[in-house]
């Protein structure tokens, strides 16, 4: 909806626009910023994260060398040349150890999407959505599985976030398989959040394989199982944060965690 006193476009929503030599018209800014603040309401973001970008991603320096976390570097590389190339072939699934900022960097990608592109968004934390779908079984539930499920599998841009991987029962398996296929054949663009297992006691240190190996990403998403597996690897770039200091640095400009 354009603003009704918009000295452009006089409410109509269209301003005049040439285009090689031909007059036209295109869509004013006032109407554009209205449909992003639209965008942004229905994508679900929580307040807690809401005010999430990349200028207040804070890329912490490792304690050791005082050099930027090269990780944290990377992602956030990554995720600004996703918005940048959008749209995309691909999501991006990013994983590590708790407290890296990957919720963070998520939203961050899903605003710029919103604001830059114009994209439809959705946000789930994908608990949440296990607990709405278990929701729906109940007899005296207003609701079904399937209006449960169906804005997660035809939003334009869905950010899962903390995807289960370790240790899932069938049934979340089974619920994860069929989003993920879903999207899958629909050519939806996908944006994932996992942390992988910790080591018990010791913060920032990965969980560790019964050989005695650090746990990775691979080993992690292999509990889902191969074809799963292999769906994730062919509609994201697996993209890696490490951090146990992010949650302790300066406060991400309104951006708060649990912990704090």
């Amino acid at each position: 909806m354009a603003n009704p006193s918009c000295p452009v476009c006089a409410g109509t929503g269209w301003k005049p626009a040439e285009r090689e030599g031909v007059r036209a018209v295109a869509r004013c800014d006032c109407a554009e910023s209205e449909r992003s603040q639209q965008l942004l309401e229905q994508s679900r973001i929580p307040r807690r994260y809401e005010r999430c970008s990349f200028d207040n991603f804070d890329i912490v320096k490792d304690p050791q060398t005082g050099q930027p976390n090269a990780t944290l570097a990377r992602a956030h590389f990554f995720g600004r040349r996703f918005v940048e190339e959008y749209p995309a072939e691909f999501g991006l699934l990013f994983y590590g150890t708790t407290g890296a900022g990957k919720t963070h960097l998520a939203v961050a990608v899903l605003r710029e999407l919103i604001f830059e592109r114009g994209a439809a968004c959705l946000f789930y934390d994908f608990r949440d959505l296990l607990k709405e779908i278990r929701d729906s079984y109940n007899p005296i539930s207003r609701t079904s599985e399937l209006r449960v499920l169906q804005p997660v599998l035809d939003a334009e841009v869905l950010l899962l976030d903390e995807m289960a991987a370790t240790d899932p029962s069938d049934w979340v398996k089974e619920t994860l398989a069929h989003i993920i296929n879903s999207r899958y054949n629909q050519k939806k663009i996908t944006l994932i959040t996992t942390t992988l297992p910790m080591g018990e006691g010791v913060e920032g240190e990965r969980g560790k394989m019964p050989s005695g190996e650090p746990m990775d990403v691979h080993h992690s998403l292999n509990q889902l199982g191969p074809t799963l597996r292999s769906r994730l690897y062919e509609m994201c770039k697996l993209v890696e944060m490490n951090s146990d200091d992010y949650r302790r640095s300066k406060k991400q400009a309104g951006c708060r965690f649990d912990s704090e």
